[in-house]
């Protein structure tokens, strides 16, 4: 899947509705369902994302947005709005 998301600098956080969208859209086609059957409070492995795509969301998301996360940022932000709450928050440089 390609992505459509902007890049970003590091120091810029993403816009949190930007990221929110990008993430179900990815989550969404991890686990092959309607981008429309992913809600944002509801956490990844209720979805089925298990570790190799949870992994591979990080490096989605360095690509993508430029922010380097953590290879468990899943598990310690186990959704979508937590994920968003994390990444969207200004960075210091």
């Amino acid at each position: 899947m390609t992505s459509t998301a902007p890049e970003h600098d590091r120091l810029t956080p993403p816009d949190p509705q930007e990221l929110s969208d990008w993430l179900r859209e990815r989550v969404a086609y991890f686990v092959e369902c309607p981008v429309t059957d992913i809600a944002t409070d509801v956490k990844l492995v209720e979805y089925g994302l298990d570790s190799l795509y949870a992994l591979t969301l990080c490096g989605d998301i360095e690509d993508t947005f430029g922010i380097p996360v953590s290879a468990t940022l899943a598990w310690d932000y186990p959704t979508i709005d937590a994920i968003v709450g994390l990444l969207a928050a200004p960075r210091q440089s």
